[in-house]
């Protein structure tokens, strides 16, 4: 690592050929991208573009939403080192693809907006960076359109980091007009120049004193962590530019504090100083490599298909450069080769013979690779130290194809998007025979739906999924039925006799016997079950039986007549004939709700799952997220279907929930009926 002098400032620089991994994350909107496209631009890497195709969001899906649905890869040099960017989706619904991308970078920049009613949507992407011990800073775009204060943007914004937020800069001010800032670290001023470096003047004499407190203030926040700078600030004694810089980038890189830029990326604003603080002070690979416990490899990102290309694995590089051809070994000991090596330019692919430590790039011919595994060059695997934990999915549709003969179509594109989006599970309900797609909410499975579409050709027809409702009884009877079937030849004779009873809630179905004398041989006792087995599986109100006993208590047999087949039909009439007498209630699954949200929406979300006949059970504040709440409730699952939707409009976007099945429950009425309707053919 080399010196390099900034002013007076000894600041360290990263090795020669290393590349530094950023990702920019933060909430829709805020101007990831935008501010993605400004340091291409500023750093010759894209060129300006107005209102044309730019580097990031190519996909139609992104476009048509206007907002990024997925990792958008890009890089640049600024000043001889090279970076390799990461573009985040904002939105929750899209999140599932940070799981595996945000542990390889080295640095993350938060953007947000300059309005203090914002601050609150920052908090999940600041709990993710903090639990994995991502260094990050942040940049505070769209400050051309900034009304406010700073004191209360950043008064607004500190409850939300667990660690302190230490201003670097304060804007200037022409009337209600940013116009340039004050680099409180350096002591100088700078003006904004539109698309141009900003320009270098005296600071201004009316905010000396404005300057002064507050890089006193950043001071203070820094000396927490350095008792030798506490010492000195107590003594009257000011610090050396050395020792300052030293201490913001050891304590950023430490997580200890979250250092604050300012700027506007649509128009270039500060978007060159957060370039040079970026070089001097974004952490080495070695670090990202260690949280990840690799070696020497690549540790996958995104796994995509591209087309003729195949599939892709787009993995950044640790250890030493990587060669095309390298022989990796996954984690469950396969060997395979890199088949192509590409760099990576938004949509943009472009051949490449080798790729540097620390770069992110395109690995063809690794068909068994996925997101967040390390190839290894070591010769033997290596497991990543940080496993993502499947996100639970949301919201969900049942699916199939309007042609029958794109089956097969189907099922090979379905694969190959949930490889791409781990936000995506797909199961199959054998009781409804429906094949069920599920995700992070209604607009994530909608865009798997479009993709299906343009990608694969395949289109598709969808319905809500059904309710796994159950039937039990209300009292017992005793049934006697006898099956007898002659049609030339042996015939077919059973005769049974059981005894039905309730049995209470979460029982399921209990079979037992208390034939004597033979009347019933033991050999075709297991045919009743299975008979009485197969007449639960749909009761009078249309729905499987649950919750009760039947007991075989007699039967009579003949000689000739009797067989296993014989038996088993006896069994299913029985159900047939018994059922109807025993009082039928219809069950509805009840799950278990714990809800997040913030505090001042906590009483619309409570109201709103009421609303669903949900029953609040308890509201307690969430576990280290100031300002949150954590809802508990029992909701029924048929309540459920479009509630992340409605949660998320009532959270500003924030809201979620887990849900898992706790019990079945009474249903009764208007809605009762229109179950049991549902459940009848052809309905």
């Amino acid at each position: 690592m080399a010196p390099e002098v900034m002013g007076e400032t000894t600041v360290a620089i990263q090795t020669a050929g290393t590349v530094r991994a950023l990702a920019l994350v933060g909430p829709t909107s805020s101007g990831k991208t935008t501010l993605m496209e400004a340091l291409l631009q500023v750093t010759g890497a894209a060129e300006r573009r107005v209102g044309g195709d730019k580097v990031g969001d190519s996909s139609p899906e992104a476009r048509a939403r206007g907002h990024t649905v997925e990792l958008n890869l890009a890089g640049f040099e600024f000043m001889g080192d090279r970076y390799s960017v990461v573009d985040c989706p904002g939105s929750l619904e899209f999140c599932a693809d940070l799981d595996a991308a945000l542990p390889a970078v080295d640095l993350a920049i938060v953007v947000t907006e300059p309005e203090p009613a914002k601050a609150a949507l920052l908090q999940p992407a600041l709990r993710e960076l903090e639990r994995l011990g991502i260094p990050h800073a942040l940049f505070v775009n769209k400050m051309d359109q900034a009304r406010g204060s700073l004191p209360e943007l950043l008064a607004a914004l500190a409850p939300v980091s667990a660690a302190p937020l230490v201003a670097r800069q304060i804007p200037t001010w022409d009337g209600e007009t940013v116009t340039g800032f004050i680099d409180l670290a350096l002591e100088r001023a700078f003006v904004y120049r539109p698309d141009a470096a900003s320009t270098q003047i005296e600071i201004p004499g009316n905010l000396r004193d404005a300057e002064a407190d507050a890089r006193f203030h950043m001071l203070e926040q820094i000396a927490d962590f350095d008792d030798d700078l506490l010492e000195q600030l107590l003594s009257d004694v000011i610090p050396s530019r050395d020792a300052v810089f030293a201490d913001l980038v050891r304590e950023m890189n430490d997580g200890l504090i979250v250092p604050v830029f300012f700027g506007s990326a649509l128009n270039g604003f500060g978007v060159r100083r957060l370039l040079k603080a970026l070089r001097h002070e974004a952490p080495l690979p070695d670090r990202a490599a260690q949280r990840l416990g690799i070696e020497t490899g690549a540790y996958v990102l995104r796994a995509a298909y591209a087309g003729q290309s195949g599939k892709l694995a787009y993995a950044r590089v640790f250890g030493k450069a990587l060669a095309d051809g390298a022989e990796f070994v996954l984690p469950d000991g396969e060997r395979c080769r890199a088949g192509g090596l590409s760099t990576v330019q938004g949509a943009a692919i472009r051949k490449t013979a080798q790729a540097p430590v620390g770069e992110i790039c395109a690995i063809g011919k690794v068909e068994a690779a996925q997101a967040g595994q390390i190839l290894s060059t070591t010769g033997r695997p290596q497991a990543a130290a940080t496993t993502a934990k499947p996100r639970r999915p949301l919201f969900a549709v049942a699916l199939s194809a309007r042609n029958r003969k794109d089956d097969v179509r189907l099922s090979g594109a379905l694969g190959k998007l949930i490889e791409e989006d781990p936000g995506l599970t797909l199961t199959h309900d054998p009781e409804a025979r429906q094949m069920i797609l599920a995700g992070q909410g209604e607009g994530h499975v909608r865009l798997a739906l479009e993709r299906l579409k343009r990608r694969f050709g395949v289109e598709i027809d969808t319905e809500q999924p059904r309710t796994p409702y159950r039937e039990t009884i209300q009292r017992g009877t005793t049934q006697r039925s006898r099956h007898k079937k002659q049609s030339g030849g042996h015939g077919q004779f059973a005769d049974v006799t059981v005894e039905i009873r309730p049995l209470p809630r979460g029982s399921g179905i209990v079979f037992s016997q208390r034939v004597v004398g033979g009347a019933v041989p033991k050999h075709w006792i297991p045919a009743v079950e299975q008979g009485v087995r197969e007449g639960l599986a749909k009761g009078h109100l249309g729905f499987p039986v649950t919750d009760l006993e039947i007991i075989l208590t007699d039967g009579q047999t003949h000689s000739v007549d009797s067989s296993e087949m014989a038996f088993r039909l006896a069994g299913r009439l029985a159900m047939d004939e018994g059922l109807p007498g025993c009082g039928a209630i219809l069950l509805e699954p009840i799950e278990k709700l714990v809800v997040y949200s913030p505090s001042p929406s906590a009483s619309n979300v409570t109201s709103a799952l009421t609303a669903r006949r949900g029953q609040i059970l308890g509201l307690a504040p969430r576990e280290d997220w100031r300002g949150w709440e954590r809802i508990e409730a029992y909701l029924p699952q048929s309540e459920r279907q479009g509630l992340i939707a409605e949660l998320r409009g009532l959270t500003q976007g924030l809201g979620a929930f887990e849900a898992d099945f706790d019990h079945m429950a009474e249903l009764t009425g208007r809605l009762a009926s229109e179950a049991s309707e549902g459940a009848r053919p052809g309905a």
